[in-house]
């Protein structure tokens, strides 16, 4: 069976799109534990993604008739998190949203630890989004 070789992709572009976070220390090349990924990649990609994130969000608690729009903010935020533990498109949808702005090494460091990172990243993004939603 051939193994699947990823195309290379441009990581100075990909880096050059994440934002700096304020109290982050500078970027190593390739972080090397699942905590330095988290601080290092996840939490500028989520801060680029942001935005669409939200209208992700948004848009699936439209499609699922799950009334934010006229929720308090803690429970619009209740509701988002019920809605991101029950809908694997939701949660598929935007994981993708972050992994598909890594660049070829830190994919190749998401794959060998895609569960962990994947708990990580809904749960940066859940805390993300209810914080969006209460902040409205």
């Amino acid at each position: 069976m051939p193994t699947y070789e990823p195309h290379p992709r441009p990581p100075a572009a990909l880096l050059a799109l994440r934002p700096a976070i304020e109290g982050q220390p500078a970027a190593i090349p390739t972080p090397a534990t699942v905590p330095d990924f988290q601080h290092q990649v996840l939490r500028p990609l989520l801060k680029f993604q942001h935005e669409l994130l939200v209208a992700t969000a948004t848009g699936f608690a439209h499609d699922y008739h799950v009334p934010l729009a006229g929720a308090a903010p803690t429970e619009a935020s209740r509701l988002l998190t019920d809605l991101l533990a029950r809908n694997t498109r939701l949660r598929a949808t935007l994981t993708g949203l972050v992994v598909g702005l890594l660049t070829s090494e830190e994919f190749a460091f998401y794959q060998q630890h895609r569960a962990e990172l994947n708990r990580r990243l809904l749960d940066l993004v859940a805390e993300r989004l209810g914080r969006a939603l209460a902040g409205r």
